[in-house]
């Protein structure tokens, strides 16, 4: 490839397969079909294929079979951005992960750099020092992403910096047609059961044991079942509450399933328990589905997908008890609720496929 030409990089080190992720290879494939000198940077191999055929895909030697620290996938991942970037006239760097060490490379590497942040301040701003770092840093990005607007808020409100505000892209179609693929699945069959699912990775952000405690309160009262899809280190955790509990016959935990959405379909409620996000994808994909969600209020993105409670129930970040109530209230027979779950299909238009995809690309045909 010429040398001379403009050049796009895609830097994503770590992909597991969470919402991140989908966004990322949602926007990465639109990008692929409008910019022609594109290279994508990240350790993982197991989701190539998921991306177009355009896209020049650079991966670590190392095997994908072993497990590997978060920031040892960055140290790589960053190696290689050096290795591409030396020799191209003029580069930008879209970074979906490890913004602030992509950023550092950008003064020394001389390249710019558009950063996309996916979750709130909130959770990883940190200390005094490590908010004053991140202000630092943040301000020599060409510009900054974000995903909903009390995240846009929170940028301004923690590091005086403006960023962009663009909806997650959201492939209708797509989650319809999976959705309807076959599934055995007989965990979920019985239909007097309330069917309640929670994906998400097992992680103390995503707080399972708030959505564990208020099960425990709910399957004394109410014919429930309680499916929980992920991964991550805290599986084991989960698995242990549910055995002390004796809730084994109530709750089933798998791993994340490459399609969620025929499992998600068969579900009457989702329920979210974060501590805090950016604008949760599995929200808007429950939406798609019509479910009906209960969300804890965390920063940020559940009050604005649900506008403030129109189109969803929203409880208090821990309040387990609040969670359990609102579950019990839940009738899908109540006009209330379908009326809920009709107007959170009818606001989907906010994320509309296109629309945002484009954004994204404006702002890359502008920036390179």
């Amino acid at each position: 490839m010429d040398k001379n030409e403009k050049k796009l990089i895609l830097f994503m080190p770590s992909m597991e397969g969470g919402g991140v992720e989908k966004n990322f290879i949602i926007i990465a494939n639109y990008l692929a079909k409008n910019i022609k000198n594109i290279s994508l940077i990240t350790f993982d191999k197991k989701f190539n294929k998921r991306f177009d055929k355009k896209i020049d895909i650079i991966n670590s030697n190392y095997s994908n079979k072993k497990k590997y620290s978060k920031y040892f996938k960055y140290f790589i991942s960053l190696y290689l951005l050096i290795k591409e970037i030396r020799g191209y006239r003029e580069t930008l760097i879209f970074s979906f992960q490890a913004n602030i060490y992509v950023i550092i490379l950008s003064i020394f590497f001389n390249f710019k750099v558009i950063t996309r942040s996916n979750s709130s301040p909130s959770g990883w701003g940190g200390n005094i020092i490590k908010k004053n770092l991140f202000k630092f840093f943040f301000k020599y990005a060409h510009k900054i992403i974000v995903n909903s607007s009390h995240f846009k808020k929170e940028f301004q409100n923690v590091f005086n910096i403006n960023t962009v505000l663009i909806y997650n892209p959201l492939d209708k179609s797509q989650i319809l047609k999976k959705s309807k693929k076959f599934l055995n699945f007989k965990f979920f069959d019985d239909s007097k059961s309330l069917k309640i699912i929670n994906i998400a990775r097992f992680t103390n952000q995503k707080d399972h044991i708030t959505l564990l405690k208020g099960f425990e309160l709910i399957v004394k009262k109410k014919k429930c079942k309680l499916l929980i899809m992920g991964y991550g280190k805290n599986k084991e955790i989960i698995k242990n509450f549910i055995r002390q509990k004796k809730l084994n016959n109530y709750i089933n935990v798998i791993d994340f399933q490459d399609n969620p959405y025929n499992y998600l379909n068969k579900a009457d409620i989702f329920v979210l328990t974060s501590k805090f996000e950016g604008l949760p994808n599995v929200l808007l994909e429950a939406q798609v589905l019509k479910k009906f969600i209960i969300s804890s209020d965390c920063p940020t993105g559940p009050k604005e997908i649900l506008k403030s409670g129109k189109y969803g129930d929203l409880f208090d970040v821990g309040d387990y008890k609040d969670l359990a109530k609102k579950i019990l209230r839940f009738n899908k027979k109540s006009k209330i609720y379908r009326s809920k779950i009709k107007l959170a299909y009818n606001s989907l238009y906010r994320f509309d496929y296109s629309n945002n995809c484009k954004k994204y690309l404006n702002i890359i045909r502008e920036s390179l």
